[in-house]
């Protein structure tokens, strides 16, 4: 029960930093590009290490104590490769005007008097919001799997996918407020779009945990690290890279990995 209400908490935490973003939107007056391009090659490091070192392998020793060495080595591989399948599914099927990686930047703020009531910035805003919702659907499946099975794993995942999620507020905010002034449906469109991690943590409660065997875990669990590779590959590093710091991005991936190596010595 412990692990359960912990899993479900860190859901909505990563979930709820969409929120951080489109308040730092509102209150800060300049983007700093070079904290959120390290910040962003962070995430990603940490999300691509312990995808491969840590996630990967346990699914493949579970997989394979369920089903043999060798059925149990491809079906890792072929739930692996399905994850970044299914991730990328979603990306093809959301409009690119509401591509929710645009970057945006806190100085858009103040353009604002220029295109008030803009109907096409707030239904880009919208967009933005439904498709971050989207993608947050299977990063609060994979925070919740992690979190359930090993704590400490779910801490590190809970906190790579805030940080990533603090820029996407940042996207919703910008067009919205831009589009409307109004500050306040800005930042609910913003909120809510995070709520989607803490859903797809309860779908995967109610859904998932009758059925969870070694078999099953280690299929989503595959899936899960297929998933964050893609995203650090797909949104992460791409977005670190425009907002204009390349080698700055590359350090916070290092920096990442060796946190991550890290955390999976001393504690996992």
């Amino acid at each position: 029960m412990e692990n359960l209400l912990l899993a479900f908490g860190l859901t909505l935490l990563a979930g709820l930093a969409t929120g951080v973003g489109s308040l730092i939107a509102f209150f800060a007056k300049t983007t700093n590009t070079k904290f959120l391009s390290l910040a962003l090659g962070f995430s990603a490091g940490v999300m691509i290490y312990v995808s491969m070192v840590e996630i990967f392998f346990k699914a493949q020793d579970a997989l394979v104590d369920a089903m043999g060495n060798e059925p149990g080595r491809w079906m890792t591989v072929g739930a692996f490769f399905g994850g970044m399948l299914v991730i990328a599914l979603i990306d093809k099927f959301i409009p690119k005007s509401g591509n929710p990686h645009e970057v945006k930047k806190v100085e858009d703020m103040s353009k604002r008097d220029t295109a008030v009531k803009d109907p096409d910035l707030l239904k880009m805003g919208t967009f933005t919001a439904l498709a971050i919702a989207i993608h947050n659907f299977p990063e609060g499946i994979a925070t919740f799997t992690a979190a359930l099975n090993d704590p400490a794993l779910g801490i590190a995942i809970a906190a790579a996918i805030a940080i990533h999620n603090i820029p996407e507020g940042i996207a919703v905010s910008v067009p919205v407020y831009y589009a409307t002034g109004d500050k306040k449906k800005a930042f609910k469109l913003s909120f809510l779009s995070g709520l989607s991690e803490p859903v797809g943590a309860i779908l995967a409660y109610l859904l998932l945990m009758p059925f969870l065997n070694d078999m099953v875990f280690g299929i989503l669990f595959a899936g899960v690290a297929g998933i964050m590779v893609f995203i650090s590959l797909d949104e992460l590093l791409p977005a670190s890279r425009r907002y204009g710091e390349a080698h700055l991005s590359i350090y916070g991936v290092v920096a990442g990995m060796a946190v991550m190596a890290l955390s999976l010595l001393l504690f996992i």
